[in-house]
């Protein structure tokens, strides 16, 4: 068992010829099957077929064509233990494996029929892989194109070493991990089954390295759904500005969760992952200077997004603001807008696809906790039922104020409360309080940070209050109307005391924490 074999079959032929001739000049013979053959004997490579190698042919459309003992007794055998029962049996051993998989996550985008994805899917090639990596003290496993010279190299100075095969051992497992994922999410998606299994991977792939995390001295890199549909970031195209970071992503998820809870125009800037400022109008710079309006100072270093294409008008209403932002996001701008923005070097400016008002986050939200994952379903259905518990209902006004403020509150994180307005053609955020521990200091903190009057104004929190104590602080400060989940076994306390100050409260039945 003198001879070299090395097995190529591969979907991406990047680079192919030239590390098949490497291969060839060091002396290994190069088996191969279909378009990969095709593309070595193109090249003027000698190969020879898989069939020829077998003594089989390939069957069922070629469904079948590397399944065989010659093929995967050559890549699995010991060669310390094996080798009289591989002589007993003809089969030489497969020293050097490159293979890559058939494209099936090429294949889903843009949409695939069941029968197109279905033949996509490889089973040949994650054998082989499986199997050279388990194998990976004798052989040396390529599934990345970008790996060809180093082997290449290797090979040519006598040989790869463990390190340089465990490495792509590892690679390749992690590669036949992934391609598995995407193939059982999309497949789940099609036939329309929940997301969330007792077992399962996540099929992540690495987007970017990001600038740092969320502080200097962490490391960080952003990963992308194996779903290429709905409200991924990995969508976004980013024209100009300096590389994100951690936080940029984090806080631009933030907004973006906020400001397309809206249907009419609408604009939202965050900061540190809490509105800073909010607002709806039928224009979409009015919309922008009333969300500044909310909070002029914290919106300072913020991320600014809108649920519309940004036009020329809108770009000189931020301009004319001269607010530092750190980010700016919509779905569209026209070439006028991207050329008066390229001005601010600074800015980081990210087209989203103009589907993203009619979609949903793809896949489970998800949050990382020492030593596992918490995932659940996204947080995206916001209807309710308007139950009015006081004597007195909202009016036309505070009605459309109230639902405005409950969209918002949900972007907050909790405790959350905001203040809001009611305007001639939209709403706007009046106040925010969030992330503290008692819930009534949310109500004082929001009533502290309001930019307009309070009085006149209405509340939304985002869970019920346990105590009169929250309500009653919004009455002192002039709230008219309130919106709430209840569900407290003091809601009898909480409504008295807003029908004994004659404002209005709508018990919405759902709660919507944001840690």
């Amino acid at each position: 068992m003198t001879a070299r074999f090395a097995l190529l079959s591969t979907s991406d032929k990047t680079g192919l010829a030239d590390f098949g001739k490497a291969l060839v000049d060091a002396g290994y013979t190069l088996l191969s099957t279909g378009g990969t053959a095709k593309v070595l004997t193109e090249a003027g490579l000698p190969v020879t077929k898989v069939s020829a190698h077998t003594g089989a042919p390939e069957i069922f459309n070629g469904r079948v064509k590397t399944l065989h003992p010659r093929i995967h007794g050559g890549i699995l055998g010991d060669r310390d233990v094996h080798a009289a029962e591989a002589e007993i049996n003809d089969i030489e051993w497969i020293d050097v494996v490159a293979v890559n998989l058939y494209p099936f996550e090429k294949t889903i985008e843009g949409g695939a029929t069941l029968a197109d994805a279905v033949e996509n899917i490889d089973i040949g090639g994650p054998t082989m892989v499986r199997a050279s990596a388990k194998n990976h003290k004798y052989v040396t496993i390529v599934t990345d194109p970008s790996d060809y010279g180093r082997v290449a190299e290797a090979i040519a100075g006598g040989g790869t070493d463990h390190a340089l095969r465990t490495e792509l051992a590892v690679k390749a497992f992690r590669h036949t991990a992934r391609y598995d994922a995407v193939i059982s999410d999309w497949l789940a998606r099609n036939a329309e089954l929940p997301p969330l299994f007792e077992e399962g991977s996540a099929g992540l792939k690495k987007v970017q390295d990001l600038r740092y995390g969320e502080n200097p001295h962490q490391t960080a890199a952003f990963y992308a759904d194996p779903d290429p549909r709905g409200r991924s970031l990995a969508r976004a195209v980013q024209h100009q500005g300096k590389e994100l970071s951690f936080n940029n992503l984090a806080d631009l998820d933030g907004a973006l969760r906020a400001v397309f809870e809206y249907t009419e125009p609408a604009c939202a800037i965050i900061k540190h992952m809490n509105p800073a400022g909010m607002a709806t109008a039928t224009e979409l710079p009015v919309a922008f200077e009333r969300a500044l309006a909310g909070d002029p100072v914290s919106a300072y270093g913020g991320i600014v997004v809108f649920n519309r294409p940004v036009d020329p008008a809108t770009v000189r209403a931020i301009k004319t603001s001269k607010t530092f932002f750190e980010v700016l996001a919509a779905p569209g701008f026209d070439e006028i807008s991207l050329e008066r923005l390229s001005t601010r070097q600074n800015l980081r400016v990210l087209e989203l696809p103009g589907d993203w008002l009619d979609s949903v986050p793809p896949g489970m939200d998800a949050r990382r906790v020492q030593g596992g994952w918490l995932l659940q379903d996204w947080d995206v259905n916001c209807d309710y039922e308007w139950n009015v518990a006081t004597e007195r209902q909202p009016t036309e006004d505070e009605a459309r104020a109230l639902k405005f403020a409950w969209h918002a509150c949900r972007a907050v994180k909790s405790n959350a409360i905001v203040l809001a307005r009611s305007l001639e053609d939209g709403c706007r955020l009046n106040g925010v309080g969030a992330g503290q521990m008692s819930r009534v200091d949310s109500v004082h903190l929001a009533i502290r940070k309001a930019t307009m009057e309070v009085a006149g104004s209405v509340l939304a929190s985002d869970a019920f209050f346990p105590f009169a104590d929250g309500i009653k602080a919004a009455i002192d400060a002039g709230v008219t109307a309130v919106i709430q989940p209840g569900g407290s076994i003091r809601d009898d306390e909480v409504v008295a005391a807003a029908n004994e100050a004659g404002i209005a409260m709508v018990l919405t039945g759902h709660r919507h924490f944001r840690h």
